[in-house]
């Protein structure tokens, strides 16, 4: 695992220079490299970024053993107060990310002015991943295995996939982190205030697109913007320019709006 890839990383302007903040989180078992292109794009837009490592992140994945939902969501707290120099802050985030971001926006609405949500993963496509959420609630059922071996990264981009540093394994009882994280944003959406943007490529082979939909309907306001190129990790994959834009777009927008500056709407 190479780890400058996988490093955290800040940039832009400092808040000296700039009163507006993007904590950009990346997915699950992926690293700070997925998110870098939207980071640097914003960044040269006046924005300063910061992408955290969240905890068990970055390495072979034998660190993921002794993590859980709660150390993820401890990290993007941490993250987000770690902007309060910034008057104005918006969260993205890729995947598990957006999970993270969607608790951030329910728990701290007076710090999120605004959200992208890349390829949200509200609820996922693979028939062994949805098989294991509906078990996990059948009491004393042994778990298949104590580890999944990851063999690549849903990337339609051949470089990307090339580039990626993939993690080799994690232990299958992060995914019921993962399925609690889900649960935990379904019954805390009604406490999402911020503007959200949703993100999700049709030929995504990680995330259920019917969930993305679902999503945008039950965020009043939102934007749903469906990718006609690239699968899963949109903000590396052959669409990541038009995610470039489509984000910025939004948060220039919304971080303008009166909204923004703490009035109703």
């Amino acid at each position: 695992m190479d780890g400058e890839k996988t490093a955290p990383f800040s940039l832009g302007p400092s808040a000296a220079h700039t009163d507006r903040a993007v904590l950009l989180l990346h997915g699950f078992t992926g690293s700070p490299w997925e998110v870098r292109p939207l980071a640097e794009s914003l960044a040269a837009r006046g924005y300063h970024v910061h992408a955290p490592l969240l905890p068990g992140h970055g390495g072979t994945g034998d660190a993921m053993a002794f993590v859980t939902w709660r150390d993820w969501e401890r990290a993007s707290v941490e993250a987000l107060d770690s902007l309060l120099a910034f008057e104005h802050v918006a969260v993205a985030g890729l995947s598990m990310g957006a999970l993270l971001a969607l608790l951030l926006a329910a728990r701290r609405p007076a710090r999120v002015a605004a959200l992208a949500l890349m390829a949200p993963a509200c609820r996922l496509r693979q028939g062994s991943a949805r098989l294991l959420r509906a078990l996990r609630v059948v009491p004393g059922l042994p778990v298949p295995s104590r580890w999944v071996s990851k063999r690549g990264s849903d990337l339609e981009d051949d470089q990307a996939r090339h580039d990626n540093p993939v993690m080799q394994h994690f232990p299958v009882a992060r995914l019921y982190d993962l399925f609690m994280l889900q649960d935990l944003v379904s019954m805390g959406l009604s406490q999402v205030k911020a503007r959200a943007l949703v993100v999700v490529s049709r030929h995504d082979h990680v995330v259920d697109l019917g969930a993305a939909r679902e999503l945008q309907h039950r965020l009043p306001g939102a934007t749903l913007v469906e990718l006609q190129r690239g699968f899963h990790i949109v903000t590396r994959d052959t669409d990541r320019a038009r995610v470039c834009v489509e984000v910025a777009g939004f948060f220039e927008a919304t971080l303008s709006a009166p909204a923004a500056q703490g009035e109703p709407g």
